[in-house]
C-alpha cells in the first residue's frame, strides 16, 4: 500500500506519525520525505545516505539573434515568466511552470529550454527502511517538481509511508495524489478541526479514503469525534499529550522508540487500514 500521511494544519505530529509507523512496520518498507520546504524525517529515522541526486526543471532560454520580439512568447505564458521589451527578452526563472508552451509557440523557433536546479534527493537506509527525502532550495517559490521527483522513487514492491507538507496547497495534492490511503493528523482544538475539515475536503474530490489520529488528544474537547463520527470517518488512534512523548520529540527519539507499547498501537492501526 501507499500510505500517506497529512494534516491541513502544522505541529499537528505527522512526522511523528509517519516515522513510527514505517518503523512499526519495520521491514519491506520505504519512507519519502515529501514535506521538500522542511524536511525533518531524517531527524527521527537517523538514516545512512548512500547517494545525492540534483533536482532540475526546463527554463527557456531565448536566442535573440534569431528573436524578432514578436512577444507571442509572453502573451502563451500565464504566469508572466517572459517579458518581451522593444528589443530584450526577460525571462524569470523562479517564476516558470516547465509548461513548453513558449517554444511551442515561438514563431522563430528561438527558444529552448535548459536545465535549472531547484533542489536535491537524498537516498539512504534507515536500518531496513528504504529512506528517499526531498529538499528544495532555500528560495524556491514550487516544490510540486521536487514533490514529483521524489515520488517517482516510490518501489510498488514495498509498504510506502508518504510524510506530506501541512496544508490543502498544490504541494498537499501531488504528494497525496495515487496513495491509496490517507493518514490526517489532528489534534484537539478548534484551529485543528478547522484544518482537518479542508484537509478531508480535498481527499473526498480526489476519491483518497481516509482516517484519523487525533494526537495531542485532549477528552474535554470532543468536536473532532463528533464530527468524525458524523462524516462517517474512523478515529484510528489518539494519543494523549504526553510529556514524555514531547521530551523524546526534542531529543529527535521516535515515538515508538520512546515508547515501546505505541509500536503494537500502530500495528494494529495499519491492520485496520488494510481491512
Amino acid at each position: 500500500m501507499i500510505i500517506s500521511i497529512a494534516s491541513g494544519k502544522g505541529g499537528t505530529g505527522k512526522t511523528t506519525i509517519a516515522t513510527s509507523l514505517a518503523l512499526s512496520i519495520g521491514r519491506n518498507v520505504q519512507f519519502l520525505d515529501c514535506d521538500v520546504e522542511e524536511p525533518n524525517a531524517r531527524i527521527f529515522l537517523k538514516p545512512q545516505i548512500e547517494k545525492v541526486e540534483k533536482v532540475t526543471v526546463l527554463v527557456p532560454e531565448v536566442d535573440e539573434n534569431k528573436c524578432d520580439f514578436c512577444g507571442k512568447c509572453s502573451e502563451v505564458c500565464e504566469y508572466n515568466a517572459i517579458v518581451v521589451a522593444k528589443n530584450k527578452v526577460l525571462i524569470f526563472p523562479e517564476l516558470c511552470h516547465s509548461c513548453g508552451g513558449c517554444v511551442l509557440f515561438c514563431p522563430q523557433k528561438a527558444i529552448a529550454e535548459k536545465e535549472r536546479e531547484i533542489g536535491k534527493i537524498e537516498v539512504g537506509k534507515a536500518g531496513d527502511i528504504g529512506f528517499i527525502s526531498g529538499i528544495l532550495n532555500v528560495g524556491e517559490a514550487m516544490p510540486v517538481p521536487m514533490v514529483s521527483a521524489v515520488k517517482r522513487k516510490i518501489n510498488k514492491e514495498k509498504s510506502v509511508i508518504i510524510d506530506v507538507s501541512p496544508g490543502t496547497s498544490c504541494p498537499v495534492v501531488e504528494a497525496v495524489k495515487y496513495s491509496d490511503y490517507c493518514i490526517l493528523v489532528t489534534e484537539s482544538t478548534p484551529f485543528g478541526l478547522s484544518d482537518l475539515k479542508l484537509a478531508m475536503g480535498v481527499l473526498a474530490k480526489m476519491k483518497i479514503p481516509c482516517g484519523i489520529v487525533i494526537n495531542k488528544y485532549d477528552s474535554t474537547y470532543t468536536k473532532t469525534e463528533e464530527f468524525c463520527k458524523q462524516q462517517d470517518i474512523p478515529v484510528l488512534l489518539k494519543i494523549p499529550e504526553d510529556r514524555k512523548i514531547a521530551e523524546s520529540y526534542s531529543k529527535g527519539e521516535p515515538l515508538v522508540k520512546a515508547l515501546p507499547e505505541y509500536k503494537n498501537e500502530f500495528v494494529k492501526m495499519l491492520e485496520r487500514i488494510k481491512k
